[in-house]
C-alpha cells in the first residue's frame, strides 16, 4: 500500500498543481473520481494491465469512454499515466488529489492594504484576528496604497472588509447624498 501511495504522489501533485494554477480544481476533481471509480471495473483493469496493448490505445480507450466528461487537460494526462504505466494508480492518484485539495480549502488568501508599511508585529496581529475570523489558515500578504488614507482594507476571497478612513468617508458621503 505504502509503494502505491510512493509511486502516486508525483502525479497527485503535478495534477494538483496544473489544476490550481489553471483554476480548474473542480473540472480536475470531478475528472479523476471519474476515472478511479471506472479503474474500479474488472474489464478495464484487464485492459489497462493487457501486455498486448500498447500506451497510447490504453489512454485511447480510457478517454474514449469519458470522452464527453473530461477536459482536455485531464484526457493528456491519462496519456501520461500509461506511458509511464501508472494508469493502475488512478485510484491512489485521486485520493492523493483529493487530499491536498482538502489542504487548500483550510488555507485563505488574505490582502490587507493599508497606507503605510506594516511592521512585522502589526502583520502577526493582522495574521491571528484574521484566522480566529475566518477559522482557518491565512495566507496574509500586505499592500501599501495612500488612498486609503487610514485603517485598513480587506480582501479575502469573496469578503472584503473596509476598514479604511478612504471607505467610511465613501460611506459618508453616500448617506448624505440619500438625505
Amino acid at each position: 500500500m505504502a509503494e502505491l501511495a510512493t509511486l502516486a504522489r508525483p502525479y497527485a501533485n503535478a495534477a494538483f498543481d496544473v489544476a490550481k494554477s489553471s483554476g480548474r480544481l473542480d473540472e480536475w476533481s470531478r475528472g479523476l473520481n471519474l476515472l478511479a471509480l471506472a479503474s474500479e471495473d474488472p474489464n478495464l483493469g484487464v485492459m489497462i494491465q493487457s501486455p498486448t496493448a500498447t500506451t497510447a490505445e490504453k489512454a485511447f480507450k480510457v478517454n474514449e469512454l469519458f470522452r464527453d466528461d473530461l477536459s482536455d487537460s485531464v484526457q493528456q494526462f491519462v496519456y501520461v499515466l500509461a506511458e509511464n504505466k501508472r494508469l493502475p494508480l488512478l485510484a491512489e492518484i485521486t485520493t492523493q488529489f483529493e487530499e491536498r485539495r482538502a489542504q487548500e480549502a483550510r488555507t485563505l488568501d488574505v490582502e490587507v492594504t493599508t497606507a503605510v508599511s506594516l511592521s512585522e508585529t502589526e502583520q502577526d496581529r493582522f495574521q491571528d484576528i484574521l484566522e480566529r475570523r475566518f477559522e482557518q489558515q491565512i495566507n496574509l500578504t500586505t499592500a501599501v496604497d495612500e488612498a486609503v488614507i487610514g485603517g485598513a482594507h480587506i480582501r479575502a476571497g469573496d469578503t472584503v472588509i473596509d476598514g479604511s478612513l478612504r471607505g467610511r468617508l465613501a460611506k459618508l458621503g453616500e448617506a448624505f447624498a440619500r438625505s
